[in-house]
């Protein structure tokens, strides 16, 4: 039986819709006075309003929570050297609806919850409004639709998070204290009711760069019906599942006959210069937009560039610096990530990682530009490095001097970056890297946040083949894009780039001249040190033809995880191509989740998770302030009653 309670949702969204400046192409927005809701009866109140909507969606890329609640905790990475948000990784005892700060970083359990709501008040309002003060014509149906993408957006990301939640579709004149909270067939109804209506009103194209697509809805909307179909929801999904998954290859087939991959996995983290050219790639469906007008940066700023970066700054020759990026090290390579590539003949991992710095801050014997920190991701066959101090007699053979600071994930009988001395040393993620800031301790980034791209589509549609149990056909789809990260003929597979590459561009006017020589930016990785293998030009094929004999690396993780059957083989080769093309892009916990493989991947290959994940935590707990919050008849609930809201084991 459903319970009726009642929450507060007020319009806390009011308090910042007005106060934009410009963010990016299109956000542009002067504040020149306080205004109450009746300003939003007028079409400068709409057109205010709008520019609002996209300022949510900021939101995923700013602070903790935005790698707290979709990367810790899962196979791929783990905590790092900085252990303020470690509760969401390891899932203690203390990860409840009331989150124990350890300081002002951590990620509180309501965050979340709260934002997602703003962001829904908003898109209430302008649904409202819109309806009478905008008059019939495509501003309206622009409008309609980015109000429903966004509902809808905000939704999906709930369900995803917490399974069903309440249901406001309406703003709210006063506080409200009596609500329903949905099951999740219902909010998962209302996400597909309101991406459906997006997809009718958007516009198939936008003329500026960030704005809402017909495109950006389908994507979406082929993953809310992915999402029903999947696995946590298989109480309830018997009768949807078969057309849910007709509608979703339908849409990801729309999407996909629109965009093209970009030619080479590189270009979409060779961040150069804000708004340029790796921001307006076709494979972009969708991207939240963000700006060096410092005017703009309101509460969210894109911050992720903070948080995959192990430490350097503290190395022999080398100091924090602009390039290299501020090294906050939260999350931490796992092993599962180094090893799920095919490190020979994927180009991916060495797009992905950055394993090479040059020296910064020399001594004596090196000058700047020298080779100064080595991450070698070799294998773990690998005994080169078996000896204790092997490591410190490394040379470059460019300049024949000793590496000063060289690490190895294999070395000296084991596994040498994965013990409790090497927390803070690891190969960075690099694609969130940001070499256009205007100061080293400048916390606040200027790419545009990337939240739908055409890779994922093309996975998208080949998980839903795989359930249709179509294999050939999603072999198809993955093969696409395994052809974009192989070699091709004559590349140079040393040759590296990342957003620290924006330090260096003529169009930074604040760049190298202005700091002087501090740059630890390097052209190069350890493909060929961390390999051991000669120089090679020719192309490599990661051309999969049959689920039943795939790649060692995959068979290794198929064989840790125990999996026999062929839908269980081809999803966990679906799930681990998702790691390699999407690593660390704040998918991971919510595919496991919905999949329910969270709990055994975690007990694999995540050493802090393994000891404390049960199943219980494919779903977060509803946050006390909520719970707190609400009440049944004018009253407060129960302990019992709280627990009745509560999802199950919290």
């Amino acid at each position: 039986m459903k319970r009726y309670s009642k929450i507060i949702i007020g319009l806390l969204a009011f308090s910042f819709i007005t106060g934009l400046s410009s963010c990016s192409d299109f956000l542009d927005e002067e504040l020149t006075t306080k205004r109450n809701t009746d300003f939003y009866n007028t079409v400068e109140g709409l057109d205010g309003l709008s520019t609002g909507m996209y300022y949510n969606l900021r939101f995923h890329f700013a602070y903790e929570w935005a790698f707290a609640t979709t990367n810790y905790g899962t196979d791929e990475f783990r905590c790092g050297g900085d252990a303020s948000n470690a509760v969401w990784d390891s899932y203690d005892g203390s990860f409840s609806s009331l989150i124990t700060a350890v300081n002002v970083n951590t990620a509180m359990a309501n965050t979340l919850f709260d934002n997602m709501y703003i962001g829904i008040s908003s898109a209430n309002l302008m649904l409202e409004k819109a309806v009478t003060v905008l008059p019939d014509g495509a501003k309206k149906n622009t409008y309609m639709g980015e109000a429903y993408f966004l509902r809808g957006f905000n939704y999906l990301k709930l369900v995803r998070q917490y399974g069903g939640v309440p249901l406001k579709l309406q703003t709210s004149v006063s506080p409200e204290r009596e609500f329903s909270r949905a099951t999740a067939e219902e909010t998962v109804k209302q996400v597909i009711s309101d991406l459906t209506n997006a997809y009718n009103n958007l516009p198939p194209t936008a003329a500026l760069t960030g704005k809402m697509t017909k495109d950006a809805a389908a994507h979406f909307l082929a993953k809310a019906y992915l999402f029903r179909a999947s696995e946590i929801n298989d109480s309830w999904n018997g009768t949807t599942k078969t057309q849910d998954l007709i509608e979703a290859l339908k849409l990801a087939d729309e999407v996909i006959a629109h965009h093209t991959l970009a030619p080479n996995f590189a270009d979409l983290w060779n961040y150069t210069a804000v708004n340029g050219p790796n921001e307006k790639l076709d494979e972009i469906i969708l991207a939240a937009q963000f700006s060096n007008d410092i005017a703009s940066n309101g509460t969210y700023g894109n911050q992720v560039h903070l948080y995959y970066l192990s430490q350097y700054l503290n190395l022999p020759n080398m100091k924090r610096d602009i390039a290299g990026g501020r090294e906050y090290q939260r999350l931490r390579t796992n092993y599962y990530a180094y090893n799920v590539y095919d490190k020979v003949n994927d180009s991916r991992f060495w797009k992905s990682f950055k394993t090479k710095y040059a020296v910064n801050n020399p001594a004596a014997g090196y000058a700047l530009g020298d080779l100064g920190v080595l991450y070698i991701i070799n294998s773990p066959t690998d005994t080169r490095y078996s000896a204790v101090g092997s490591l410190k007699t490394i040379t470059d053979p460019k300049t024949g001097k000793i590496v000063p600071n060289v690490f190895a994930t294999y070395a000296e009988g084991g596994e040498f970056l994965n013990s409790d001395s090497y927390q803070n040393r690891f190969a960075p993620l690099n694609k969130f890297i940001d070499g256009s800031r205007d100061a080293v301790g400048n916390g606040n980034g200027y790419r545009d946040g990337i939240l739908a791209r055409l890779a994922d589509t093309y996975l998208t549609a080949a998980e839903i083949c795989i359930r249709q149990k179509n294999y050939s056909k999603a072999l198809g789809y993955i093969n696409s894009v395994r052809n974009r990260a192989a070699y091709k003929a004559g590349e140079n597979r040393k040759a590296y780039t990342d957003g620290g590459a924006a330090y260096n561009a003529a169009s930074n006017p604040t760049g190298y001249a202005s700091f002087g020589a501090t740059n630890s930016y390097y052209t190069e990785n350890s493909y060929y040190e961390s390999n051991d293998i000669p120089v090679a030009v020719t192309a490599t094929d990661l051309t999969v033809s049959s689920f039943s004999a795939l790649p060692a690396v995959d068979e290794t993780i198929i064989s840790t995880l125990g999996y026999t059957s062929e839908y269980d083989r081809a999803m966990c080769f679906l799930l681990n191509e998702r790691s390699r093309e999407l690593m660390g892009e704040f998918y991971r916990w919510e595919d496991l989740s919905r999949t329910k493989t969270l709990v055994a991947r975690a007990k694999a290959f995540n050493k802090k998770a393994a000891p404390n994940i049960t199943e219980k935590h494919n779903l977060r707990p509803f946050p006390q302030s909520y719970l707190d919050a609400i009440q049944i008849d004018g009253r407060a609930l129960t302990a019992e009653e709280k627990t009745a809201q509560q999802n199950p084991g919290y």
